[in-house]
């Protein structure tokens, strides 16, 4: 199912948003920080998730993970756990297999839709599988960066190059690549945060994103948002911490939102994913073909990011958001 702006209401009557007992919901852990190379964004969303969830009348509480056993969760008598937590061990799948283990039911995807979600070359594989178009790639493992293996890379994918750890997010340790002679440097950047090294067709074109509410067939999408960042330039930096990048939440002509929501879906349900989630899309400048880039299965909450905005624009609010996605908090064995 996609939303429109004009469908708040219905949409607000299918989350059951609204009707949620924010006491029946028990002692929640609100796990953030973390101690994967997101922890500063972990540390924001997960600061927002907290009050918001407070606010609401939620016994929520703190929990960073970076700094305290999780087996800390059990024995504290904690009933729900909201993971804001944002790359390795917080949404690779590791935290919720211990959270499955110790019977704690948390928000998002479960293990292995979050496991694969993570690893954008995997992710690529499963959506070609169900045919779904997402950009060429190259991928290097650390026997293989050497330079006269790393300069014929511009040969098979042309340049511009992106070149990015495929286990990290937040844009971090990616490059984009103008020239053969930067193309050493930016496999280097990426190989400090990973073991293996993506490099990914340029998509010249509008860069969109949606989230995405569910599971199934039930899912829902929500408003699509173009970015434009300054210099087309939409690096951590501009993700986080400045406000030139503009965020147009909603404004594609209908047709083509649809178009972009309905593959968004296709991708979202192709990986198992639940909860929510965001998919990001390339739409080529030169025919509108879509592509699909990665998807986020535990995506920021900060002040600048993108699902409070979508979810704001068909009326939810962000402490409405935070408590209708608490409330959907599950194990795999509840499936």
């Amino acid at each position: 199912m996609t939303a429109d702006l004009d469908t708040a209401s219905a949409l607000y009557q299918q989350l059951a948003i609204g009707r949620i007992d924010a006491k029946a919901l028990g002692k929640v852990a609100v796990l953030f920080g973390g101690d994967s190379a997101e922890r500063e964004v972990s540390l924001m969303s997960g600061g927002g998730v907290l009050a918001a969830l407070q606010s609401e009348g939620v016994d929520a509480h703190a929990f960073d993970p970076g700094q305290r056993n999780l087996l800390e969760l059990k024995a504290e008598g904690f009933q729900r756990a909201f993971i804001a937590l944002h790359g390795r061990h917080g949404e690779d799948g590791t935290v919720q297999g211990a959270l499955e283990l110790m019977g704690i039911p948390y928000t998002g995807s479960g293990v292995m839709a979050s496991a694969i979600a993570m690893d954008k070359i995997t992710t690529k594989r499963v959506w070609l599988a169900d045919q779904l178009s997402t950009p060429r790639w190259v991928s290097l493992r650390r026997d293989e960066l050497q330079p006269e293996r790393v300069r014929t890379v511009p040969d098979e994918l042309g340049l511009p190059v992106f070149v990015k750890p495929p286990h990290e997010g937040s844009s971090i340790g990616a490059s984009k690549v103008m020239g053969y002679s930067d193309m050493q440097a930016a496999v280097e950047l990426a190989a400090k945060y990973d073991a293996e090294v993506l490099c990914e067709e340029f998509v010249d074109g509008a860069e969109l994103t949606c989230p995405v509410l569910g599971e199934g067939v039930g899912a829902i999408a929500l408003p699509v948002i173009e970015i434009r960042a300054e210099g087309g330039n939409y690096d951590y930096q501009n993700k986080y911490f400045t406000d030139t990048t503009q965020y147009l939440v909603g404004q594609l002509p209908p047709e083509e939102q649809a178009r972009v929501q309905q593959l968004v879906l296709a991708a979202y349900r192709s990986l198992g994913a639940r909860g929510w989630g965001r998919v990001d899309v390339m739409r080529r400048k030169s025919d509108g073909q879509l592509f699909l880039l990665e998807i986020n299965t535990s995506p920021g909450m900060t002040s600048h990011s993108l699902v409070p905005k979508a979810a704001a624009a068909v009326g939810i609010s962000y402490p409405k958001l935070c408590l209708y996605l608490l409330s959907q908090a599950r194990l795999d064995s509840q499936a």
